[in-house]
This record gives C-alpha cells, structure tokens and sequence, in this order.
C-alpha cells in the first residue's frame, strides 16, 4: 500500500477518531488517505486552535489527541500548543509535513529543522525516513504521549516519503498496567500518618481522573482529613464537601494557606512542579511539617519542594492502600483549619450578590455557578479572573474545570471548549474567556460554528490585559501600555454565523446564561467586567483577614 495509508491505518490501529489542524502541499498524500477512513478531520483557521483542541481531548480521554499541521509555519504555529500540553501532561501527537527529504528542488524555502525545534517541549520526536518504520514510530509516539507523566510527541512525515510503497503492517498495543506503591511505602506513610496531628491533603492535576477521584471520595469520607485542591486539580472531590478547605489559587496569604501552615503532615496527591506551587518547603526549616509525594513518578525535586517521603505507583490505588490501612485517629485536631474554611466561606460569599455594573468578578463566579448543572464544563483562558473562578467556584466533579496552571497560555478557552464538547456532547459547555485571550483565537468561532456545537462564549469585556495592569496596580507602576480597543462582538459574533449578545444589567446575566445554555448553537455574551476591587481584595483585603484568624 502506499505509505500515507499505512501511516492512517497505524494511527486508525490507535483509536484515532479526530484530527485536528490545517493541511499543507506537504500533507496532500495523507489528507488523501484520511478521505477514506474512519477518522474525522477538523479543520481549524489557526494551527493554535488545532493544537489546543487536541490537547484538550487528551486531557478529558487520556487517549493522545493528534492535530496536524505542513511544514515551516505551519509547524511553528504549534510550538505553544505543544509546550501547553507538555507542561500540563496531556497526550497529544503531532504530525507536521516536510518537503521531499530525497531530492529537494526548492532549496531552504521554508525549511527549519522541526525536529530540533520540537525536541525541548515534547517527550519524543521523529522524522520518518522509511516507509516501512512507520508502523513503530507510530506506536511508539503514542506509548510515550499515554505513558506517564503523559505530554506530547512529534513525528514529521515528508511528502516523498508519504508516496512510498509498502508492505508493512500497523503493530498492536501491548497489554499493560501501572505498577502499584511498593508495600513498604505504603507501612512507612500509614506510620506518618497515625503520628500526626493535622494531617491535611494536596489534590493536583494528575489525581484529575474517575477512578483517582473515587478513591480521594472515599478516603475522606473514611478519615474525615480536609482537603485543598490545586487549579488544576479542582472537581476531583465535590467541592461542596464539608471537608474543602478551598483552592490554593493565589501564591500566598490566602484561607487555604492558613491551614497549610497548621498542618504538621501534607499529603500531596497527584501534584507536580509545573503548577504555582501551592505550599513552599525551605531547606533548614525548623518545623515538624512532613510532606508526601503520591504520584505516578516520582518527585522532581525543586527549590521549594523537597518531600520526605514518597508513594509511587497508580495514585488510585496508592489512596485505596492508605484508606484500607487507616483508622480517623482520637488526636487528630482539624478544628481550626475547618475554621480556616467557614471564614473562606464567609468571605467568598461577600460580593457574589453585588448588583452592580459592570459586573463584579465575584458575582459573574456566582451567577455562571448558578446556571452550569453539576457536570456542565467550563473552560477558562488566561487572565486574572482565572484566580476567581479556581477561588470561588465550587466544581462538583473532576474535569469540569478547565484551566492551565502550567504554561498558562492565553488563547487556549475557546478551542478548550470546542474539544471538551467533541468528547461530551451531552453536557453544558461554556467557555469563559477575557477579552485579550479571546481574539487571540477567536476565529475558532467559524469552526464551532461549522461543526455545528452548542457551546456558549462569555467575554469578559475590560479592554485590557487585566492580569498583568493588577500586577502593574500592586508594584505601585503607572498604568501603561495595557490598554487596548475591541470589536462589536455582537456583531463579530454574528459575522461567523453565532449568536450575539450584549449584557446591559448584571441581574440579567443568569437568565441569559440559562437561555443560551439550553438552545443550540454558538452563543456568545459580551459581559462588560469591573476589575477595580482586584487589588485590594486579592493582595490587601484577603491575606489580612486571614491572618487575622486565632488559633484557640
């Protein structure tokens, strides 16, 4: 057969069903062959947009998504979806096309060495020079994207290559399975653990899945130990647990991180360096503070972050291991952190039902709570109202949060959302998105529109880039250089064939969030948003209040 139909059986062989991108002349041959698979192509208007979607789908399947892109720019345009899914472990492959590597008739037009390029931000990249090494490259791609910690890999196929003849055949997954904690980590933490006397624990991104959650769920309810989860580890617990004690989505000075500091043993599930770290250890530190690293790899160690012991293996079963070995023990004291959490509550509470125009971030959390059922998915870009959604919004089930705390590129909502609605096309999805992130990909609205999906958009509409002018706000700087001017997006909005609206009051928002929820298609709400209050309440107002609280 030729040798971009065996690349497309190789990759059918994976359980392929989307990709994701923007071909070039270089991808012709293969495009050909995707015409006559089972796998659905989605074209995108930016390879950005590709790029983002697929990490997503892999995020919410474990399963790699694959988006594709030619040659030069086109594989260029991918080096920031690419570092995204890197750093935030989601599977993804990436195909990118390349001239003939036999004879070349064009000289260096477009040429760059992607390979090269791609090496520092994925696991594994390969040119394929052989038809007939295709198969292993294939699976081999995708064994590194799933194997954990999960990231991206790269294969670059050129189009005389693609044109060859061969005979070769796609290669079988092999059957395997996490290794599990060896059983004297387990004996050693269980030991920690009926020493201590407030025991707290640490949920992060890669306990983010089903059968971890579970486990978490049931460990807690057994031991009654509080819990804080990281952004990206949100929804692996009910946040409506009476045992949350919030949402370590600020470095420092926050309600969480009073019971941080309370604790004497933290068990870190599932949580990496990549994220902002959610507690700082330091070298020579003279308290008692214990810290567990449960993970599927082991630590890397960091400046602040050291652990003392370790658990590595499936996290699930590492979490089932404890609860089975544990009993709650009569001194374990969690009485002022659950303190910590009733004054978190209170405080989060002020401001959510603000009347006021533009709306308050406090108030859009609550509202856009209001209106998403339990299992609905929002899906945020960059910026600061980032903070208030991982702070205030109580997700009630894993991966219906979608953020990146780890490259943190803005652009990435609204593809985010389309892809989260390509795995889950039964559930309410709404992507939340400021105004600067959201015309950095924003003509991924012609896609979704195309695709005929029933997502909903919410703009928050300050024209400016509001994270980094309350950064500017709290080192005392003059307001420069981050003011901007926008489109009509009512009108933008409609150009693509969406719907279009314009908040004019905020107690209209939840009707209007409700109303755009429950019928079809693309829908867009431009939310005009006051981020004045950001400064004194993020960095003055929160960290007093919660020092402020007695230990008694």
């Amino acid at each position: 057969m030729k040798a971009s139909d065996l690349f497309v059986k190789a990759l059918e062989n994976e359980g392929v069903k989307y990709i994701f991108g923007i071909p070039g002349e270089e991808n012709l041959d293969l495009l050909e062959s995707l015409s006559k698979s089972s796998i659905e192509l989605i074209l995108t208007r930016h390879e950005q947009g590709a790029g983002f979607m697929a990490a997503t789908y892999g995020r919410l399947t474990g399963k790699p998504g694959v988006c594709l892109s030619t040659l030069g720019p086109g594989a260029t345009n991918l080096v920031t979806p690419v570092a995204y899914a890197q750093l935030g472990a989601m599977p993804m492959v990436v195909i990118t096309g390349q001239k003939p590597i036999k004879e070349r008739h064009q000289g260096q037009f477009q040429i760059i060495d992607v390979v090269d390029m791609m090496t520092p931000i994925t696991k594994y990249t390969q040119a394929i020079i052989s038809a007939s090494s295709i198969p292993a490259h294939i699976r081999e791609a995708f064994r590194r994207a799933e194997d954990e910690r999960p990231g991206a890999s790269h294969l670059e196929l050129s189009d005389d290559i693609s044109r060859e003849e061969v005979s070769s055949l796609p290669i079988e997954a092999s059957h395997s399975r996490r290794p599990i904690t060896e059983h004297k980590s387990v004996r050693h933490v269980l030991e920690l653990l009926r020493e201590a006397k407030h025991p707290v624990l640490l949920i992060g991104a890669a306990a983010n899945r089903k059968i971890t959650a579970k486990m978490l769920r049931a460990f807690v309810d057994k031991t009654g130990i509080p819990f804080i989860t990281t952004q990206m580890g949100k929804g692996v617990i009910n946040e409506d647990h009476p045992r949350w004690l919030g949402n370590a989505a600020v470095s420092d000075g926050d309600y969480p991180h009073r019971a941080i500091e309370k604790s004497d043993l933290i068990l870190n599930v599932g949580h990496d360096v990549v994220e902002k770290p959610p507690f700082m250890m330091k070298t020579g530190d003279n308290d008692n503070r214990k810290v567990v690293h449960i993970n599927f790899q082991g630590a890397q160690v960091d400046s602040v972050y050291f652990p003392h012991a370790s658990m590595i293996g499936d996290i699930g079963n590492s979490i089932w291991q404890l609860k089975e070995g544990i009993e709650p023990q009569s001194h374990w004291d969690f009485n002022f952190m659950l303190k910590v959490r009733d004054h978190m509550r209170d405080h989060t509470d002020e401001g959510a039902h603000d009347g006021s125009f533009p709306v308050l971030p406090q108030r859009l959390v609550e509202d856009v709570r209001e209106a998403m059922p339990d299992d609905g998915v929002i899906a945020l870009d960059n910026g600061i109202y980032k903070i208030w959604f991982a702070r205030n919004y109580p997700a009630r089930q894993p991966n219906t949060v979608l953020l990146d705390n780890a490259l943190a590129s803005m652009g990435a909502g609204l593809p985010s959302a389309m892809a989260a609605k390509l795995v889950n096309p039964e559930k309410k999805v709404m992507a939340i998105c400021g105004d600067g992130g959201f015309m950095m990909n924003s003509q991924e609205l012609e896609t979704a529109v195309r695709m005929g999906l029933d997502i909903v958009v919410v703009i928050l509409n300050d024209s400016g880039y509001g994270m980094i002018k309350w950064k500017q706000q709290h080192m005392k700087l003059s307001d420069y250089g981050l003011d901007f001017n926008n489109p009509d997006f009512v009108k933008y909005a409609e150009s693509y064939g969406a719907n279009g609206y314009r908040l004019d009051k905020t107690e209209n928002l939840i009707p209007l969030l409700k109303d755009c929820l429950n019928k079809p298609g693309v829908h867009l709400i431009d939310v005009p948003v006051n981020y004045s209050q950001n400064d004194r309440l993020l960095n003055e107002e929160i960290p007093e209040r919660s020092r402020a609280i007695k230990d008694i």
